[in-house]
Formats: C-alpha cells, sequence, structure tokens
C-alpha cells in the first residue's frame, strides 16, 4: 500500500451492513472487507448477478452530504441510504471514477456514481430519492466501488486519496 496524500483529515464514520438485504444499513464498529465486499452485508444486486458484480462490491457516502439534506427536512440518516461506508471530512466534490481510496488498511477503486432508487424513497421528502442522483445533483450521490485490497476497518480509521 502507498502512503496517504497529504494530511489525512477524513474518517470512517460508520459502517453499515444489511444481513437481510435493503435498507435500513445497521451499524458496525468494525468490519472484513473481501473483494466481493463486507462480510455478512447482503447486497441483492451483486447476489443477482450470476458472476457478481465486482465494481459494486461497496458503497460509501457522505456524513456531511447527510447532514445537508437533513437540514432541507428529508428523512434520511447514516445507513439508510444503504451505503456500507460514511465518511466524515471528505470533499466529495473532488471524487473520480477510476480514483483509488484507502479506507483503513483496504483500498477501493471508484466505480461509478451510485443511481438511487426507490428502495431508499423514505429517506427524502415526497420519496424525491432523485435528490441525490448525480446526473440531477453533481457532487451528491453516493458511490459504489471495487476492492482493491482487501483487510479490516473500524469506525475512525483514516480514509485518503491513493495515487494511481
Amino acid at each position: 500500500m502507498s502512503k496517504p496524500l497529504g494530511l489525512i483529515m477524513s474518517i470512517i464514520h460508520s459502517i453499515n451492513i444489511s444481513k437481510l438485504g435493503g435498507v435500513p444499513k445497521l451499524p458496525l464498529k468494525k468490519a472484513v472487507v473481501k473483494f466481493e465486499g463486507l462480510e455478512e452485508d447482503l447486497n441483492r444486486f451483486r447476489m443477482e448477478r450470476k458472476n457478481g458484480d465486482s465494481r459494486r462490491a461497496v458503497s460509501i457516502f457522505s456524513l456531511e452530504r447527510i447532514l445537508q439534506l437533513q437540514e432541507e427536512g428529508h428523512p434520511i440518516d447514516v445507513g439508510t441510504a444503504g451505503e456500507n461506508f460514511t465518511i466524515k471530512g471528505m470533499d466529495w466534490t473532488k471524487l473520480k471514477i477510476g480514483m483509488t481510496i484507502g479506507l483503513g488498511s483496504v483500498l477501493i477503486r471508484l466505480s461509478e456514481p451510485c443511481a438511487p432508487c426507490s428502495k431508499i424513497g423514505e429517506s427524502f421528502m415526497e420519496n424525491n430519492f432523485s435528490r441525490i442522483d448525480q446526473n440531477k445533483n453533481q457532487g451528491w450521490s453516493r458511490w459504489s466501488a471495487s476492492v482493491v485490497q482487501e483487510g479490516s476497518v473500524s469506525i475512525g480509521d483514516a480514509v485518503y486519496f491513493e495515487e494511481n
């Protein structure tokens, strides 16, 4: 693993899984991350694909975006948008496809902004889940990522950009 670039300002605020699938994903203090995703997290999207979809092994979302959405009146909370990792302190506007991010000892590579779906509708006023659609509101989306390096993560672990 290469060294983080610059000062570490971001941390893992929450680690979230759903053993039965769906939302909300509930918090854990630590997790093991495999190439397929977090252990014990049932991700129906990956399961429905014959060989899985490694580009969508994990999802991340911004704590600051969640708090901003709450200020707008949305009933969203950590884990209710289906994210595996809620990140605190990361500049969400800098995320781009192909970026590698370190989460503790784990490395992930951003695959795509995560298109919102009706399953997270209850987290938004009037079921307006498109509020976090990247095509409509740049910089507000959750992100899907593949796992480049397996490992374990804990709440409070550093989150940082890696050199590609």
